[in-house]
């Protein structure tokens, strides 16, 4: 399936276990752990094995041994932002550094009191912005537009020993009535974030090439940026060693009613953090469409 199906691995005693270490011995025990899980995945998830290391070959062109060893290295690192995440939002924050590269361009977007789009994808850790922008002590407001499809019995666990997060969420529904929502969000100087590298079958979609290849994006965030006449911000949060995180925000030039121009000027954003953080990109699917006939 080249879609993302909308659900991630993992189970509520996996998740019980790490919460566990994370609270008794820190978050290097809980990586610690990780070698294991990460090992399980490595040996026996043959799609999503596929998948990351068509990545790693094809796309980014390394040899056979080095794709091997960076699909593992991917899990490694992907179960380090999972655990990050649950850290910072039980109250360990103080335990991380922050970087901020582009923070003036997010000031100035809340100066003009027009509200803002900003545009993420699946690499790094974006989930964490909330208590990253902390930092810097923002009067802002983030609405997350997405999808209700994880595990509701993992969520309900995390939010017995994670705090009540800051970040809105509207959720995506047929009728569209999401809409509204991002509107009175925008007219409120609110700030309203989609992931643009994920899109469900059946939805509207636009092709691109990214990283050499076509694919295909959503084509909804692209649709509500080009038209709504106010700023569009790309925004990552990657992690670095050492429990560091580093936030880039690049504004986009957004020509009204463009949306194919503005999925061109993200893209080329997402490629130049792939070339910095290889191993950040979480898309453990069929993102290009090239491995359904390889079966």
């Amino acid at each position: 399936m080249s879609e993302w199906d909308g659900k991630s691995k993992g189970t509520v005693l996996g998740y019980r276990i790490f919460v566990f270490l994370i609270q008794k011995a820190g978050v290097k025990a809980a990586y610690g752990l990780l070698y294991f899980v990460a090992s399980y995945y490595f040996l026996f998830l043959k799609k999503s094995n596929k998948a990351i290391s068509y990545y790693f070959k094809e796309r980014l062109q390394y040899s056979n041994f080095k794709s091997k060893k960076m699909v593992f290295k991917s899990y490694y690192t992907f179960g380090q932002t999972i655990i990050d995440k649950i850290a910072i939002s039980a109250g360990m924050r103080n335990r991380f550094t922050y970087e901020f590269d582009g923070i003036e361009i997010l000031k100035n977007l809340l100066a003009e009191k027009k509200g803002g789009v900003l545009i993420s994808a699946h690499v790094g850790n974006f989930e964490i912005a909330e208590h990253f922008l902390g930092d810097i002590d923002l009067e802002f407001q983030i609405n997350l537009v997405t999808t209700d499809l994880e595990h509701s019995d993992i969520k309900k666990y995390l939010e017995t020993v994670t705090q009540k997060p800051t970040v809105k969420f509207i959720i995506i529904k047929d009728d569209l009535s999401h809409i509204f929502e991002i509107n009175a969000a925008l007219a409120n100087n609110e700030l309203v974030c989609f992931t643009g590298d994920r899109y469900f079958e059946g939805t509207k979609s636009l092709s691109e090439k990214i990283l050499g290849q076509e694919a295909n994006f959503p084509a909804g965030p692209f649709l509500i940026a080009s038209r709504l006449k106010v700023p569009v911000v790309f925004v990552y949060v990657m992690k670095e060693a050492n429990l560091h995180y580093h936030l880039y925000a690049r504004e986009a030039v957004v020509k009204h009613r463009d949306e194919k121009g503005l999925l061109k000027e993200y893209v080329k954003s997402v490629e130049s953090i792939l070339q910095k953080y290889p191993l950040q990109w979480f898309n453990y699917f069929d993102f290009w469409n090239q491995l359904k006939n390889k079966q």
